[in-house]
């Protein structure tokens, strides 16, 4: 590590402890040249894999996209700010962590799905009826029988069948 007084590359580390977040490493130094203490830290990079289109193109992650997409299913539907935020968190670790340097856009597809269908089953189906272009009922049918197969709480049927 160099200087940034002197840019001599003689340091010494002094003094190193982890983050109170734990995802960073600090290290105290002191140069050996002109003797004036400094402090780095250490943390992991880890980089949003490339974007492949399904024509082949390839473009950067962008966050924004992400965010719009599921404000755009979750339309006027009651699911707070902070539960998004976390949706898209969960998303962009699962890609960060991936390792790969591509992913196919089919693959953020289908993340969105999952956690739409965690935050709100009508956002859900909106998003597939699109994503997955429904073009006829029997889809539509299909894609609700899939979110139909968790129990309902008690009084629920009895509602709908009036």
């Amino acid at each position: 590590m160099r200087c940034p007084f002197c840019h001599s590359e003689d340091t010494q580390v002094l003094d190193t402890r982890d983050s109170e977040e734990g995802d960073s490493v600090r290290r105290r130094r002191r140069c050996n040249a002109c003797d004036k203490r400094f402090t780095t830290f250490e943390r992991v990079e880890l980089a949003m894999p490339a974007v492949v289109k399904k024509n082949g193109s390839r473009t950067d992650f962008e966050s924004g996209k992400l965010r719009a997409s599921l404000s755009l299913a979750l339309r006027k539907r009651p699911v707070s700010a902070d539960a998004v935020d976390a949706a898209i968190q969960r998303i962009e670790q699962k890609l960060r962590s991936s390792g790969e340097r591509e992913i196919d856009s089919g693959q953020i597809g289908e993340l969105v799905m999952r956690e739409l269908k965690r935050l709100d089953k009508i956002a859900y189906i909106r998003f597939a009826s699109v994503y997955r272009s429904f073009e006829d009922v029997s889809e539509f049918r299909d894609a609700i029988d899939e979110i139909d197969v968790e129990p309902k709480p008690p009084g629920l049927s009895k509602l709908r069948a009036h």
